[in-house]
């Protein structure tokens, strides 16, 4: 069965490419969000195998949604997504429970190699 993933970016654009780099790779995109509160509704009534999420986004960032998802789901499997730059940011993520960290703009194999290293 394929593995199955929730985007969550505030930015359509990059979910796009997400999906599009996921699909091609045999994942079962079940879901996107744009922003932490949608992000959090979608993991419990989804449950996916794992999330990708944005960790600038408006209603709720990326690391209160992934605090709340954990809380939900202690193991809860999310790979954080950011721009350049934001080293501080990474650590606060790693810190909340995130698996890994993937920095845009995105290379497919870097998104490929964080997913596999997160599920095995």
């Amino acid at each position: 069965m394929a593995t199955t993933v929730l985007i969550v970016d505030d930015a359509a654009f990059m979910r796009m490419m997400i999906k599009d780099i996921l699909s091609k790779n045999g994942f079962d995109v079940v879901g996107e969000a744009g922003d932490g509160q949608q992000a959090v509704d979608m993991y419990k009534e989804k449950s996916p195998d794992l999330v990708t999420m944005d960790i600038t986004m408006p209603e709720m960032d990326g690391i209160t949604s992934l605090k709340e998802i954990k809380t939900h789901d202690p193991n809860a499997k999310v790979i954080m997504c950011s721009a350049m730059g934001q080293q501080a940011m990474v650590i606060d993520a790693i810190q909340a429970g995130a698996k890994d960290f993937i920095v845009k703009p995105f290379q497919a194999d870097r998104v490929l190699e964080a997913i596999s290293k997160t599920l095995a």
